[in-house]
């Protein structure tokens, strides 16, 4: 079957990592169908393929009617639909297994489910618990499921670089958890992934790929690097680990919330057991430094190119 004759469902196609894995997939040729609540939000896909090859489409993940319908006829199904708020439960495992159980039942060759590292069905925090019980329950219902589980993700939409920079604007820039340990993974990067574990069922289907960057970073060593790349230059103070359950369980750090969720999944390093990604995928992964300059020079004072200015008036 020739790419232009495949049909791929992507659920939550218009997010962060959605747009990226949608662009992915267009480039391949493939027929899109992009599925979820407001399916608006997906519209800036729409002009990126030809005539007829993105089709926009209502979706509830909790109702598998919608569901049904929205992977009838769907050679590869991806669900890339994950929350820190609302009904957890509702959309980690009954929302992952309604798409699972539908994608089984549409015969569809493929099926990748987006999880993350270091979820655990035994956490304290609901996020990594219900995740790890997603896993679980796509498992159950769809064997040959590739399941993608990523450290942080970086790009030019996050909430994570652009928060740290924005707290980096302060004179005073307080980390949790300073040497905690991440390996973050640029977004277009764990795409690639995503859309080539869709495409291979015969060489993804049924493994399960932690995905992180080329580099592991500590807590604080992404904050002084976010914070040099943005321009600025706060101090930086690590805060005891006493300050920081006390600000979880009032849900705020100064200048930003965390949950006590994000505060429990904080304990523990979100770094890749391995990088077979890497060589599976064929995929060079990028570095932090290489592409966050391009959207982090808006919170350097006077602007992006603020130092050129004061060089050539020097």
């Amino acid at each position: 079957m020739t790419n232009s004759n495949r049909i791929v469902t992507v659920f939550g196609g218009g997010g962060f990592i959605g747009m990226p894995v949608c662009e992915a997939l267009l480039k391949q040729g493939v027929r899109l169908r992009v599925a979820q609540r407001h399916p608006k939000r997906a519209h800036d896909l729409q002009p990126l393929g030809g005539v007829g090859q993105v089709m926009l489409m209502a979706a509830d993940i909790t109702r598998p009617d919608t569901v049904a319908r929205a992977v009838e006829g769907a050679d590869a199904v991806i669900n890339l639909v994950g929350t820190f708020d609302g009904n957890l439960d509702a959309i980690h495992v009954t929302g992952a297994k309604n798409i699972a159980e539908a994608a089984k039942k549409a015969g569809a060759s493929s099926l990748v489910h987006l999880s993350a590292i270091g979820v655990d069905e035994e956490s304290e925090s609901h996020y990594s618990r219900t995740k790890a019980l997603g896993e679980q329950a796509v498992r159950k219902a769809y064997k040959g499921a590739t399941i993608i589980k990523p450290s942080v993700v970086f790009g030019a939409n996050d909430d994570f670089t652009n928060r740290f920079a924005s707290l980096a604007r302060f004179p005073m820039l307080p980390v949790l958890k300073p040497e905690t340990k991440f390996q973050p993974v640029w977004v277009r990067d764990l795409a690639l992934a995503i859309a080539g574990a869709a495409l291979d069922p015969k060489t993804h289907g049924g493994k399960s790929y932690e995905v992180g960057g080329p580099e592991v970073l500590t807590m604080h060593e992404l904050n002084r690097k976010i914070a040099d790349m943005a321009g600025l230059s706060p101090a930086i103070v690590d805060l005891p680990d006493a300050a920081g359950s006390l600000m979880s369980k009032f849900g705020f750090l100064p200048g930003a919330p965390i949950t006590r969720d994000q505060w429990i999944m904080l304990q523990s390093d979100n770094v890749a057991a391995n990088n077979k990604w890497v060589k599976a995928f064929g995929v060079d992964p990028s570095k932090l430094e290489t592409i966050a300059p391009r959207w982090l020079g808006r919170f350097t004072p006077g602007g992006r190119f603020a130092h050129r200015r004061s060089s050539e008036n020097a």
